[in-house]
């Protein structure tokens, strides 16, 4: 082997600091930048938030009443990674229907939300998800009314806090005692009789159902609680033996073997299956923690004027952006004393810079893929969700000149409040299904076609998904019958037998 001296040259891609975080950043979602940007206010003294009004400083985001000029913007993201290109308005005067007027203003709000306008009083969501009574909390209140001995009230107390979320017991008595007795088998059947006194107070407590170990029992315990308080009896009788059989036959609606295996007529039978339909599967339901269900939106779409007049004005969510600027007295004497540990301080002040202009530049991402999204599905805005078109995150990519990752990343996570409701982004994105005339159809406008197809059906004869495909058709869209089975699922309907109605 010879050994020799080559030069060669090549290009690779390094992911800096700067542009790791800023695509950490893009990705997360509000609450999770509401986490981040709290973490960073603790880590960096350099960094705080901006409570006055006054004039944006440098780095710092600028407030919704004093708004950077564009040529300030555009070089404040002259060294940022993946800078976009220069943000142009769309122009929809083409057919004179709508128009986005996109609201790049909006980089200012605080970080609490915003108090409602009848008042201070009016708490937000938030606040009354927070303030929400737990399912523990409601029942542990009834226990206080009950007069038990001081075993049996520990009892009562642990079977509460071993319910889970639906209100149901999942763990057997004997399980439980074995667990806070595992060695002493005498005690464990001491604590087995506590807990069998506890449950039976348990069951006869307020929702109805809670404490069942399967869904059986809990029907059946809203039924004992009903047939007080029926007007027919018998009815509820009728409903008590449908429960004691298997839940099979039930969820089949086979109402033939039921009234066999029950001794009843059909006509009681669906009956009976029709008050059973009420009940209530998850009495813990009303009692969850709602506030994780609570979606903030990140850009609000407004529609004003109608008809050629049509305006669609596209801004950032004020409520969902930290204004974050770098601490001018920190910064100051940083660059008047220059001492031990400048260093380590002057880099501490980059990060600060770099975090700002990271979090302004994906906010900014997002409003330009928006007004994208918006130009793209205008009439999704004026006619609903039928009038969705296909669309993909290679259009939205290559038009503001992004790779299709970054599309990706914006779009998760990311809701927008629309006038037909709050959707995420990636909701606006759907395959295309071919037509008759050679077009496509989104398989978002498809989706909600079967819906409509289902809730105009005859609920005695209900419409089978080959039946569901040959409608579609008709409408000039080619969709096969396990499509619309997808399709289907999705929505979460079920199948035609079990939608027949009783």
């Amino acid at each position: 082997m010879r050994q020799g001296l080559s030069l060669r040259v090549s290009q690779h891609l390094a992911l800096t600091p700067q542009l790791q975080q800023s695509i950490r950043l893009l990705q997360l979602s509000t609450l999770e930048l509401s986490q981040e940007v709290e973490q960073m206010l603790d880590e960096n003294p350099f960094l705080e938030v901006q409570q006055d009004e006054a004039p944006r400083e440098e780095f710092g985001l600028p407030v919704a009443d004093a708004p950077a000029p564009a040529e300030e913007r555009e070089a404040d993201y002259a060294d940022a990674p993946e800078a976009p290109a220069a943000e142009s308005e769309p122009d929809w005067e083409g057919d004179g229907s709508s128009e986005v007027l996109p609201d790049d203003s909006e980089w200012g709000g605080d970080a609490a939300p915003r108090k409602s306008a009848s008042g201070d009083d009016e708490l937000d969501a938030t606040d009354l998800a927070r303030g929400h009574e737990s399912l523990q909390d409601h029942l542990h209140r009834q226990a206080l009314a009950l007069r038990l001995d001081e075993l049996d009230g520990h009892a009562l107390r642990f079977l509460i806090e071993s319910l889970n979320e639906d209100g149901y017991l999942e763990d057997t008595l004997e399980s439980l005692a074995q667990g806070l007795a595992p060695d002493d088998l005498a005690q464990q059947e001491e604590l087995v009789h506590h807990f069998t006194v506890a449950l039976r107070l348990l069951q006869h407590m307020e929702p109805a159902g809670v404490g069942a170990r399967n869904l059986a029992e809990c029907l059946r315990l809203q039924l004992d609680v009903m047939r007080a308080e029926c007007d027919d009896p018998a009815l509820c009788e009728t409903a008590a033996r449908l429960c004691a059989q298997p839940l099979e036959l039930l969820a089949r609606r086979d109402v033939k073997k039921l009234a066999q295996l029950c001794g009843d007529t059909e006509a009681q039978v669906r009956a009976a299956m029709g008050l059973v339909a009420r009940l209530e599967p998850k009495p813990g339901r009303r009692f969850a923690n709602v506030e994780r269900n609570i979606v903030i939106p990140d850009v609000i779409v407004t529609r004003s004027g109608q008809g050629a007049s049509l305006k669609l004005r596209v801004q950032l969510n004020p409520d969902v952006m930290p204004r974050l600027r770098v601490h001018d007295v920190y910064a100051g004497a940083l660059r008047a004393h220059k001492g031990e540990g400048h260093q380590a301080l002057q880099q501490r002040l980059q990060e600060a810079r770099w975090f700002i202009k990271n979090i302004q530049q994906r906010f900014d991402t997002i409003l330009r893929v928006s007004n994208a999204i918006v130009e793209r599905q205008k009439n999704f805005f004026v006619h609903g969700e039928l009038a969705m078109r296909p669309l993909v995150l290679r259009e939205i990519a290559d038009e503001l000149g992004l790779h299709e990752s970054t599309i990706s990343r914006v779009t998760t996570a990311k809701y927008m409040s629309t006038p037909y409701g709050t959707f995420e982004l990636k909701y606006f994105f759907g395959s295309a299904l071919g037509t008759e005339t050679g077009g496509n159809a989104s398989s978002t406008a498809v989706r909600a076609l079967i819906r409509q197809f289902v809730s105009a059906e005859n609920l005695k004869k209900p419409l089978s998904d080959s039946q569901i495909s040959d409608m579609l058709k008709e409408q000039g869209i080619e969709c096969a019958r396990r499509t619309v089975a997808k399709y289907r699922e999705a929505l979460r309907i079920a199948p035609a037998n079990l939608r027949k109605a009783l």
